[in-house]
Order: C-alpha cells, then sequence, then structure tokens
C-alpha cells in the first residue's frame, strides 16, 4: 500500500515549495519530484492521519459553492496562460483557497495529477464540487489545447448562472416571507386567541353568525388535533419531496409550473436561458454534440425541456438539425428556434445561443422588477386581508350583544 510523503522541493527559480506524495518508498518520491524538474531538500514520511482525522458532521462540514468553482476556474486558467504548470497552480491555489473544503479536494486533484492522472480525471473523482458540464469542458480543453481558455469560459458560465440563480432567489424571498409570516400569525391566532372567544361566545349563548362558527371550527380542530395536524403536514411534504423526486412526479410538477401565471412565464425563462448558456460553452469549448446535449438535458432544470431535448437528441443521431425537433414544444418559442437555425446556417450556433441567453437573462431581470413591484401590495393586501378577517370574524358577534345578553 503505498506511503505518503511530505516533501520541500526548490524549483527552477530557486523558490521553495512543499508538497505532499503517495508512493512506494521515498526513493521514488526523490525520483518522481525530479522528472518534474524539482530539486528535492526534504522527503519525509508522514504520520498515520487516521487519529487526527478531523471528524466532519453530515450537513455541517464544509460545502463548496460555485462562486467558489468560478474564482477558482478563473484563477487557474491565469496560471496557466501565465505560464506555470499545471501541477504549481494547482499547488499556490491549494495554499490560497480560503474555503478549506475546496482548498482539500484541490489538494487531492493535484496529487491524483502526480500520479499521472489527466485533469479532467482528477476532477471526476469530485463530483459534488466538479459537476459533468465542467468535466467535459475540461477534457476537451485538455484534448484541443485550449485549457485556460475553457476555464476562463468555465468561470463566465458559472458566474452568470449563479447570477441568474440570485435574480430567481430575490423574487422568492419577498412572498415565501410574508407567506410564512401570514401563516404564523393565524395559527397563532387560532390557536391562542380564537378559543378565549369560544368561551365568552359559549357563555352567553345563541346563534353565532357563519364566519365566527366556521372560524372556531378550524380553531377547534387545530387545537384539538394538533399533534395529528402536525404529522399530517410533514407526512405531506415528505411524500410531496418524494413525488416530484421520481420521473413521473417531476414531469407533472414541472408541467404545472409552466402553466402557473406570471410564475410561470419566470420558469420558462430560466429554462431557456440555461438551456442557451450551457450548450454554447459545451460546443465552444469542442465538446461533441450528442454529450453536450445529454449535459443539457442534466442541467435544463425543468422536464418538459429536459424532454424537448431528448427528442432534439434521437433526431440529430438520424443526421436532422437541432433546431428543427425544438419547434413541436411549446416550451421553445419560435424566437429561439428560428435564431438557432440561423445559427447552424451560418456556422456561429454557439454565438447565437448565447445572444439567446443574454436576452433571457435582461427578460428575467425585468421580470422579477415587475414580480417584486406586483407582488408588495399584492401580499400587504393578502397579509392585511387573512389577519383583518380572522378580527372581523369574531368581532361579529359583538355587534349584536345586546341581542344575546337578554
Amino acid at each position: 500500500m503505498p506511503t505518503t510523503y511530505q516533501y520541500r522541493v526548490r524549483d527552477k527559480q530557486g523558490r521553495l515549495l512543499e508538497g505532499k506524495l503517495d508512493a512506494d518508498s521515498g526513493a521514488l518520491v526523490a525520483s518522481k519530484l525530479r522528472e518534474m524538474g524539482y530539486v528535492p531538500v526534504d522527503i519525509t514520511e508522514q504520520a498515520d492521519s487516521s487519529l487526527n482525522r478531523e471528524i466532519k458532521i453530515p450537513g455541517l462540514s464544509g460545502r463548496v459553492s460555485k462562486k467558489d468553482v468560478a474564482v477558482f476556474s478563473r484563477q487557474f486558467s491565469t496560471m496557466i496562460n501565465s505560464g506555470l504548470t499545471m501541477l504549481r497552480g494547482l499547488h499556490i491555489l491549494e495554499d490560497q483557497t480560503e474555503n478549506k473544503e475546496l482548498a482539500r479536494v484541490i489538494g487531492e486533484v493535484r496529487m491524483d495529477v502526480e500520479r499521472g492522472s489527466s485533469l479532467s480525471q482528477a476532477l471526476a473523482e469530485h463530483p459534488k464540487v466538479f459537476d459533468r458540464l465542467y468535466i467535459s469542458m475540461v477534457r476537451a480543453g485538455e484534448t484541443g489545447g485550449v485549457l485556460d481558455s475553457v476555464l476562463q469560459r468555465l468561470a463566465t458560465t458559472i458566474e452568470k448562472q449563479v447570477e441568474l440563480t440570485r435574480k430567481i432567489k430575490s423574487a422568492m424571498t419577498y412572498p415565501v416571507a410574508v407567506m410564512g409570516l401570514v401563516l404564523m400569525m393565524v395559527s397563532a391566532m387560532l390557536i391562542f386567541v380564537v378559543p378565549m372567544f369560544e368561551d365568552l361566545y359559549s357563555e352567553l349563548g345563541g346563534t353565532l353568525p357563519l364566519p365566527t362558527r366556521i372560524l372556531i371550527g378550524v380553531s377547534g380542530i387545530l387545537t384539538s388535533y394538533i399533534v395529528v395536524v402536525l404529522i399530517l403536514t410533514v407526512a405531506g411534504a415528505v411524500g410531496f419531496r418524494r413525488w416530484i423526486a421520481s420521473d413521473s412526479g417531476r414531469a407533472r410538477w414541472d408541467a404545472v409550473k409552466l402553466r402557473v401565471p406570471v410564475f410561470g412565464t419566470l420558469v420558462q425563462k430560466t429554462s431557456l436561458s440555461r438551456f442557451a448558456r450551457t450548450l454554447a460553452a459545451l460546443l465552444r469549448a469542442g465538446v461533441p454534440i450528442l454529450e453536450s446535449l445529454d449535459i443539457v438535458h442534466d442541467t435544463v432544470g425543468n422536464a418538459v425541456a429536459a424532454r424537448a431535448i431528448d427528442d432534439t437528441k434521437l433526431a440529430v443521431k438520424q443526421g436532422e438539425s437541432i433546431a428543427a425537433p425544438l419547434e413541436s414544444h411549446d416550451v421553445f418559442p419560435s424566437m429561439v428556434v428560428q435564431m438557432m437555425a440561423v445559427g447552424e446556417e451560418t456556422g456561429a450556433l454557439d454565438e447565437m445561443l448565447d445572444k439567446i441567453a443574454d436576452f433571457y437573462d435582461d427578460e428575467i431581470e425585468a421580470t422579477v422588477t415587475a414580480l417584486t413591484s406586483l407582488l408588495e401590495p399584492l401580499l400587504i393586501v393578502v397579509l392585511g386581508g387573512s389577519v383583518g378577517g380572522m378580527v372581523v370574524a369574531l368581532y361579529m358577534p359583538m355587534f349584536n350583544i345586546i341581542n344575546l345578553i337578554e
């Protein structure tokens, strides 16, 4: 079993570098370092780290965000373009990366490359950090000898994806927060406030107005069976998540999302932007078209659009163009299909896809702005109407309080 050795070496410029390497003996480590152009200074066997290994708690251990990967890609691209060797660039990035989990992954990638693996093979060992899109583009960059430019494009693509996600979250944060507040206020009133009025009205006797009776009935169910309600709510949430995780459930749910007023348009534009941006990056990097469509199928984010991409892949296998099969799917507007067709005819499909992605990014930003300005007054009305309606229902019997007393 190979042993891990810590080493210190000097490069051709006389700078001192440190690192780790797995080998059967220290002599093999020294030989490997000399082959890499380094002068060994010190090689020591690393003590067994199994006793000192960091304890990781699931869900609380370090995570690597897409933004971190984008920064890594841009810095790595700059280093390679400046003439640094791949191993030296990885060594520098391992030391200077602030995210500890990403630094650990870079270190493992560097060690795999030192053992003879290609960069794409080393990255593929960490699918939680580097997805299929990333690995395919890096592999194409290695084959074509343009790894630095591919990494630069990857950084740009990831940054665009992060910005798109940020826009969607900004559109959803406010309504989700307000609806959560409404739910908490309504639940608090039903559990703590309404029962007090129920005791008061039961002492007075008489027939209560229908809204008041409904409110008291709902409150009675909630307070008497709160455990059952909570269990059913949790079970419903878990069941729903499992349903949308299945292929049939996800397809139906994604189809429903596309038909939701206002928000359906936002979902469609988001899927189109991801489709165009990802496919453009893959084609420009030289990834084969069928493999590119496979990757886009996994990253488009909507089952309806993914089904259209599957049909396109089958058509391309039979020798047809990319744009023609998309025309029969409503999720792809005719503008997108026509622009892609022109791009195929002119041999500039990647540029046309970039223009489509930029167009829909602008559309998403405009939609988010419009949604924010529309939802703010609408949610205030919902909040006021929910709480105000309950208050009115509780106080309606007060208007007839004298008759109830008599």
